[in-house]
């Protein structure tokens, strides 16, 4: 089994031979990789160039957009993985269509940093819209099934997200065990679109999730090989119950280097389609109760630990090297006797 890659050129006249493939991708895998896609190299490096001049501010810079506890902002240190009970080494910064109000870097810091991004963010989703119609199509549902879910009519009530990722330069540090770049997870949102630089890899999957819910790691993980001029796709856990567990939302983590790689920093930027806060999820088959957009990223929020303050706190205070060698819980599936 190996990640797919998807060409989308020709999209109108290989539109049916490219919902195949998709639904063949994300019934068995869960991920895909999009090339042929529409949004031109340099406007992909134009974004890379955006997260870079962020990432490079002084902390106490970054910190004025501060994460709010509704998955915008910036944080540093503070995602802990139920998988793993240790911090994920990077910094992030959450960006949404809403509720971003007073969390867009000033032009006095970041000159254009608003518009630059929001450029970008349409252009994703609207690529996004392309791939959610195609599932749609694929699960003989009505085509704007997924599109009116997750996308903002006017009303102000998107979840969409776009994050900009900073993964710490690993140059002489020494971890402690079950240290990541980022922990096993799975999304929960409907479906991520990710790009990545070349040769900053460590991305890895691991296939063979049943049902929403089920923590499903396996030992197999498959490397997704970091290239700039293709996007990374992933079914979330939104999308696997919209669709009574037919699309797959799959494990993955990012790796530390390893060997002869890089051990200097790495960027990836995240696009996040979620359904929105009043939008109803639930499947053709109602396998599960009906659920909002709203209720569904709260209860996967809690569930994952996303944002505690007692540990960002913690975390903010504390050097790197001690971040990177401390445990701050121990999942119970890692507890002695679990």
């Amino acid at each position: 089994m190996s990640v797919p890659t998807i060409s989308l050129h020709d999209f109108d006249a290989r539109r049916q031979e490219i919902i195949n493939e998709l639904m063949d991708a994300s019934t068995n895998v869960g991920f895909f990789t999009l090339s042929n896609h529409g949004i031109s190299p340099s406007e992909v490096q134009a974004a890379f160039d955006l997260s870079q001049q962020f990432f490079a501010l002084p902390d106490e810079v970054k910190s004025k957009t501060a994460l709010n506890g509704k998955n915008a902002g910036w944080e540093k240190n503070t995602q802990v993985r139920p998988s793993t009970g240790t911090a994920d080494q990077k910094e992030s910064i959450q960006l949404q269509f809403a509720r971003m109000e007073g969390l867009w870097p000033s032009d006095e810091d970041l000159p254009g940093f608003r518009e630059r991004a929001e450029k970008f963010m349409n252009q994703v989703r609207d690529l996004s819209v392309k791939v959610m119609e195609c599932f749609a199509e694929g699960l003989g549902l009505p085509l704007n099934t997924f599109t009116e879910g997750t996308v903002d009519p006017g009303v102000g009530d998107s979840q969409d997200v776009l994050r900009l990722l900073h993964y710490h330069s690993t140059e002489g540090k020494s971890f402690g065990p079950n240290f990541w770049r980022a922990g096993a997870h799975a999304d929960f949102d409907v479906l991520t679109m990710l790009f990545q630089r070349d040769g900053e890899g460590g991305l890895e999957v691991c296939p063979g999730r049943k049902v929403v819910g089920d923590f499903g790691m396996g030992q197999n993980w498959l490397p997704v090989e970091a290239r700039q001029d293709r996007i990374v796709c992933n079914i979330g856990d939104q999308l696997m119950r919209w669709s009574d567990d037919r699309l797959k939302s799959t494990y993955h983590r990012v790796r530390l280097p390893e060997g002869q790689e890089s051990r200097g920093p790495r960027y990836s930027i995240a696009f996040f389609n979620q359904a929105r806060t009043d939008s109803i999820i639930q499947g053709p088959q109602k396998k599960y109760p009906p659920i909002t957009g709203g209720e569904f990223i709260a209860e996967a929020m809690a569930k994952n630990r996303m944002q505690s303050t007692e540990i960002a706190k913690k975390a903010a205070m504390e050097s790197a090297d001690k971040v990177a060698s401390e445990i701050h819980f121990v999942p119970q599936h890692l507890q002695v006797g679990a």
